[in-house]
């Protein structure tokens, strides 16, 4: 991965805040240029430069080569650009869906490719239940959980592996997003699916925040960074003030800044850093304005940075810091 001055590490935000269906109607993945501008103005006026590309949003399988084409234009008229494509809930693990995942998978990833990006970012969540929709926070209701069956795991090990040697093939990473309930669902199994894959470009994407955000008990946040940061080639960071009873009878969480949730993100960036970690930073935020939280995030990360780079490895900042 290639160094980077602190301040000019590529931080980018997520587009979670943005409805998927405009004002009048029409999904933001049909809709005219001057939809999609305005997406990119906010992005700009939060004093972003990259913004993750979300299939939850915009699926750039499904766009045509010259919208696609027009996506990045646009964009890039912001001053904006596109670092990663993430694509969710078409787990190549479900059962009766995995040919139609896998295609959708590889045309995502020439998508991907396509748009200029790097990262195909991607992980085994399965769709929605009808409580997950139901509920104020998707993750206090059950949803999809792999199967403990060694075929199936090794299925899913094998479709990663066949997406990573076509994701490579075309210039990409691939980076799969730790999620409950799946075989990336805990900080072990995680690294043995990675370790299974085997290729080079296929890493981790160490969202720590998806698993203590859970209502229940979970692995400690440390813990599993220490884990997991070796294999990060790609990296989401969200923040969550959790509470729980010292006898383990109720847990509860809910979505905060960067700084003040439970998760210690200065200790976090410094130990990445130190275990040689150069990948993009997305910051994500779910609930109230995603994007202005996101721009909060940024400006906390923007004075980490400087200080999580030990001095004199050429990476420290050598002018003053931009936000």
């Amino acid at each position: 991965m290639q160094d980077y001055l602190a301040e000019e590490w590529p931080i980018a935000t997520c587009l979670l805040g943005v409805p998927p269906i405009g004002r009048d109607g029409i999904p933001v993945q049909d809709a005219a240029a001057e939809t999609w501008a305005v997406i990119f103005e906010d992005v700009a006026a939060e004093g972003f430069r990259l913004a993750e590309l979300t299939d939850g949003l915009i699926r750039p399988a499904d766009l045509s080569p010259s919208r696609r084409r027009e996506l990045v234009e646009i964009a890039r008229e912001h001053g904006v650009g596109i670092p990663a494509v993430h694509v969710q809930r078409a787990s190549v693990a479900i059962p009766g869906s995995e040919v139609e995942n896998l295609d959708y998978a590889h045309r995502s990833i020439d998508a991907t490719a396509e748009l200029g990006a790097t990262v195909y970012s991607t992980g085994l969540h399965g769709p929605f239940t009808e409580a997950q929709r139901r509920a104020l926070w998707f993750w206090t209701a059950q949803g999809h959980v792999d199967a403990e069956d060694a075929e199936q795991r090794a299925r899913a090990v094998r479709a990663i592996r066949e997406l990573g040697t076509h994701a490579a093939s075309v210039g990409l990473i691939v980076s799969l997003e730790l999620y409950e309930d799946t075989y990336l669902g805990t900080a072990a199994s995680a690294v043995r699916f990675v370790e299974e894959v085997g290729l080079d470009n296929v890493g981790l994407n160490p969202d720590v925040g998806n698993l203590v955000r859970l209502h229940r008990p979970v692995e400690d946040w440390r813990e599993l960074y220490a884990t997991t940061l070796p294999y990060a080639n790609y990296w989401h960071l969200k923040n969550y003030a959790r509470d729980e009873a010292a006898d383990g009878s109720w847990q509860t969480a809910v979505p905060t800044t960067l700084d003040a949730g439970v998760i210690d993100y200065r200790w976090a960036v410094r130990e990445a850093v130190a275990l040689g970690y150069r990948g993009v930073f997305t910051c994500e935020h779910y609930g109230g304005d995603s994007l202005a939280m996101c721009g909060r995030a940024q400006e906390y990360l923007r004075r980490v940075l400087p200080r999580a780079i030990p001095a004199g490895n050429g990476l420290a900042s050598t002018g003053a810091e931009r936000s």
